[in-house]
């Protein structure tokens, strides 16, 4: 089992007033999400090929 990702990247719709915003974090088998304002509350795994189906859904 791998553990969670150290370094989060903000989503690039998220833009830099604040508010709410969604961080990612990814290994080689596991895609994560989480809410910047709650981090506490943990955070979303995804397998990251059921992720990259997701994404490619959603554009088109």
């Amino acid at each position: 089992m791998e553990s969670t990702p150290s370094h989060w990247r903000k989503s690039s719709y998220s833009g830099n007033q604040g508010g709410d915003c969604v961080e990612v974090a990814d290994t080689e088998t596991r895609v994560y999400v989480r809410d910047t304002q709650n981090r506490s509350l943990g955070q979303l795994s995804f397998p990251a090929a059921d992720w990259r189906a997701l994404l490619t859904a959603l554009r088109r």
